[in-house]
Order: structure tokens, then C-alpha cells, then sequence
């Protein structure tokens, strides 16, 4: 007698239940982890290019103003910049959270600091 192979329905069921719900969430928390990359992003680009070492804090900030205002991030502003250096390179860092509904009364909280150092 051959065993039966396969998945049950109510195995079936219960498996696609935690992969919808998986799938949500991660469409929900997607995005928040998407604009952190992009902010470092543009942290690095800022940071690599030539002329900034002669800029000043004004200037880096309008930088960052301009490639915030392409690549759509909303989470940090140029009020939110800490610019330091590290021996003669400069770094740009930030701290900031992100609270997001998932349903119901829970939500998800996320702390990010994006720098442009290693």
C-alpha cells in the first residue's frame, strides 16, 4: 500500500494564512526600510562628492534639501542632520522613528539612524 502525498486542505489553509499576514506586514514595514536606504543613500552622495569638504553647514543642508525633495523623503529635514567629522572625512548621521499602525490598537515602532559613515 502506497502512503499519500501532499498537503491537507486545513494544512493548506493555515499555511497561506501566516503567509498573507507575513505579506502584509512586510508591505506595511516595506517602505519605512525603503526610505531609510535612500537616506543613507543620499547621505554618501553628499558626503562623496568633491566640493563638500569646502561647504558649510548651510550648504550641506540645502544639499541634502534638493536630494530629499527627489527621492521623496519625509522622514528627516535638514533640521535633523548631525555633521561631524572623522579626521578629514565628513559624516552625515541622523536618528529618527517611525510609528506605524499595523491594525487594531498594535502598531509597529521602528528607530532608524542612517549615517553615511561605516
Amino acid at each position: 500500500m502506497q502512503k499519500q502525498k501532499g498537503v491537507s486542505l486545513s494544512g493548506f489553509m493555515l499555511w497561506s494564512i501566516v503567509v498573507i499576514f507575513a505579506l502584509l506586514f512586510g508591505f506595511r514595514v516595506g517602505p519605512a526600510y525603503f526610505e531609510y536606504y535612500a537616506i543613507v543613500q543620499q547621505f554618501k552622495a553628499i558626503v562623496d562628492s568633491p566640493e563638500a569638504r569646502s561647504w558649510t553647514k548651510r550648504d550641506i543642508e540645502g544639499a541634502f534639501v534638493r536630494r530629499a525633495t527627489m527621492e521623496n523623503i519625509r522622514a528627516i529635514g535638514p533640521g535633523d542632520l548631525q555633521i561631524t567629522k572623522d579626521g578629514d572625512r565628513l559624516v552625515l548621521s541622523a536618528e529618527y522613528s517611525v510609528r506605524l499602525p499595523v491594525f487594531g490598537n498594535l502598531s509597529a515602532c521602528m528607530d532608524f539612524y542612517p549615517s553615511s559613515g561605516k
